[in-house]
């Protein structure tokens, strides 16, 4: 008798699963929406019972969608480990490697150039997205390895943390907070702040909440534009204030300034390397590549070290 779960509908269950969302799901699986939809419905029809509660609000798992949840992630574990057991432990001849789109540190910059020139022989083809979009593109096999941001949700990945950005304050210059040279939270509670969706990044967003929260922080949000450029103009426009990464900071565009935050530590952005279990090889290759030293294995200043109890303790900004 065949069964009613194979592999693959298990892995477009889990990718609807863990973003609750059907048209992030595709996205991430590189599928457009109505055949992942028709394959969860059919699933489903198989099954004799509804996996999703589909509202007008968004998509939530029924109490059979939770019980299937678990065997899910366990069968995937399964099938990556198979993978790794028979795989080539060390870099891929075609390596396809993940980089947020939340920050843009300067060792980003010919990252993949290194790569080949360390590994001859390799290719290296490097997307640049979201972070829970890497994350899911890197369960689902899509991926060999991501640098992402933290703190983002990455169950059943290895996550190394490499670098911590503090957040700064994007000002229009003619702003009198322009004339100081650091500014605190308190100051701009007044100012509207362009900020971003919690479905770009939940698990940074939520972090920024509470330390939000302890500060009594809450300004007017404006809604933050996806393209860094547009946002600088909206800035400069006096349109409003922006919170950004410290290595923003090298994009540089007429009537904004760039000023310290003094809660920036508290609100710093993590990049860490995700790759699938059992990819050390792989993994100290990219940590070379990257040329910086892991978090976990530097000594922090007391403010970071501050900083980093403060963050939750799920592994993994924005967008």
């Amino acid at each position: 008798m065949p069964s009613l779960l194979d592999s693959r509908s298990l892995a477009l269950f889990l990718a609807v699963a863990d973003a609750l969302s059907f048209r992030q799901a595709a996205e991430a699986l590189h599928l457009s929406q109505p055949p992942l939809s028709r394959a969860i419905r059919e699933l489903e029809e198989r099954l004799g019972t509804r996996l999703f509660d589909r509202t007008t609000k968004g998509v939530g798992l029924t109490d059979a969608g939770q019980r299937l949840l678990p065997y899910a992630r366990s069968v995937g574990k399964l099938l990556r480990d198979a993978e790794a057991a028979v795989a080539c432990r060390g870099v891929p001849p075609a390596l396809r490697l993940g980089l947020t789109s939340a920050v843009e540190p300067a060792w980003f910059r010919g990252l993949a150039q290194r790569l080949q020139a360390a590994q001859p022989g390799t290719t290296v083809t490097t997307v640049s997205d979201t972070s829970p979009r890497l994350v899911r593109q890197l369960g689902v096999g899509k991926l060999d390895a991501a640098f992402v941001a933290l703190p983002t949700q990455a169950p059943g990945l290895d996550v190394l943390e490499l670098d911590r950005l503090p957040m700064v304050v994007a000002m229009p210059s003619s702003h009198p907070l322009a004339q100081r040279r650091q500014v605190r939270l308190g100051d701009l509670v007044h100012a509207p702040v362009f900020w971003f969706e919690r479905a770009r990044q939940p698990a940074f967003y939520d972090h920024c909440q509470q330390v939000f929260a302890r500060h009594g922080f809450a300004p007017p949000k404006l809604r933050e534009p996806a393209d860094h450029h547009v946002l600088l103009a909206e800035v400069a426009g006096g349109r409003g204030m922006a919170l950004l990464p410290r290595s923003f900071t090298a994009l540089r565009r007429p009537g904004v300034v760039y000023r310290a935050l003094a809660e920036g530590e508290a609100l710093a952005v993590g990049i860490g390397l995700a790759t699938r279990e059992g990819r050390q090889p792989l993994r100290e290759v990219l940590v070379a590549a990257a040329g910086v030293v892991p978090q976990s294995l530097a000594t922090p200043p007391p403010a970071r070290a501050k900083a980093r109890r403060e963050a939750p303790g799920a592994t993994t900004r924005r967008r």
